[in-house]
């Protein structure tokens, strides 16, 4: 039987090599080829697994890390209320809302931009008392509640600031107290005393022009007492004193009593005064503050214009106000952060 096996073993191999020897060369390595790459795929096919195993690990740690951010970031801005400037960056970049006013989202980012330029000034005593953060933080938010009103009427009423508009602005403020600065150290003098940077600025800017454009659009009652004081002005001799009392407490009046520094910053009054001829009187023009329309008298000035005496009248916008407590009466302000009433800050 072992004879037997052997030689049938013997047989096939002889088989075998005779096959081989009729094999053409490249029959011969192709079949070597697929032996190779048989032997591979045993190695192939578990690294492959492996791969698509780690990338999905991979992707499943990126989603939670992501997650765990987000709901950490949210925590920090909405709960802790946190400034931080990188917080603040984030808002900056995306669209994080911290209020909506009459359906319009208010913009975190503007939100902090005005809180952070707000509590610059009072440094230390602000970080360590929670109660003028609170007066400082209900302060920013009205604010910014104030003017995201003011850019969904504008978009109403088809007003728009141009990037001009904001520049011209800027280079006034360059020059306030009547030094003209350079940009550099202009930019300087907001970085360290308010923390703003030029774009901030500019953005404060913008916001400030819409709102006062809206409320010189909507104020109809301020159009009509304008044209009535202006009125009253030329029948009496331009007596303001007089159309001040007249009109009791729907126009304020005011007078320096005497020469004062031209410097002064009074929302554009000393500038117009300084233009006018001794007892002349101005047009009606909207104070740059933006909060009415202004009559200036001049009393007097020297002659280096370094001292004026003027008197004025200021026909205040009140319409705006009232929309906006209209509003809130309506409870169509919701904010996405608690801060307490203060009546001080309204």
């Amino acid at each position: 039987m072992k004879k037997f096996g052997k030689s049938k073993s013997k047989e096939k191999s002889l088989v075998k090599q005779s096959e081989d020897m009729k094999k053409t060369e490249r029959e011969k390595v192709d079949e070597r080829r697929e032996e190779v790459l048989a032997r591979g795929r045993k190695f192939k096919y578990p690294l492959q697994y492996s791969k698509h195993k780690l990338v999905f690990n991979t992707i499943i740690i990126a989603v939670v890390a992501v997650a765990l951010i987000t709901v950490a970031g949210w925590f920090a801005l909405y709960k802790m209320q946190s400034s931080a400037d990188v917080l603040y960056r984030v808002t900056n970049i995306l669209p994080l809302s911290v209020a909506k006013v009459d359906g319009k989202d208010v913009r975190f980012s503007d939100y902090l931009m005005i809180f952070r330029s707000s509590i610059k000034p009072a440094g230390q005593d602000v970080d360590s008392d929670e109660l003028s953060k609170e007066y400082y933080k209900r302060i920013a938010l009205n604010n910014a509640e104030e003017y995201t009103y003011a850019l969904k009427l504008a978009d109403e009423l088809g007003i728009e600031v141009t990037n001009e508009e904001v520049a011209e602005l800027f280079a006034k403020h360059r020059k306030t107290d009547g030094i003209e600065r350079s940009e550099e150290s202009f930019l300087k003098v907001l970085q360290d005393n308010f923390g703003l940077s030029k774009s901030e600025y500019e953005r404060m800017l913008y916001l400030s022009l819409v709102k006062m454009k809206v409320e010189e659009e909507i104020d109809e009652h301020a159009k009509e007492l304008t044209k009535k004081v202006e009125k009253m002005l030329n029948e009496n001799g331009g007596n303001m004193g007089a159309v001040a009392e007249a009109l009791g407490g729907e126009v304020f009046y005011e007078d320096t009593g005497g020469m004062t520094d031209s410097r002064r910053i009074d929302g554009g009054k000393t500038s117009m005064a300084l233009s006018l001829e001794k007892g002349k009187i101005s047009k009606a023009f909207v104070s740059s503050n933006g909060d009415g329309y202004c009559f200036v008298k001049l009393v007097d000035k020297n002659e280096e214009a370094s001292q004026v005496n003027y008197a004025s009248i200021q026909i205040p916008f009140k319409e705006f106000t009232k929309r906006m407590e209209k509003i809130r009466e309506e409870n169509k302000i919701a904010e996405y952060i608690d801060i307490a009433e203060d009546e001080k800050a309204e």
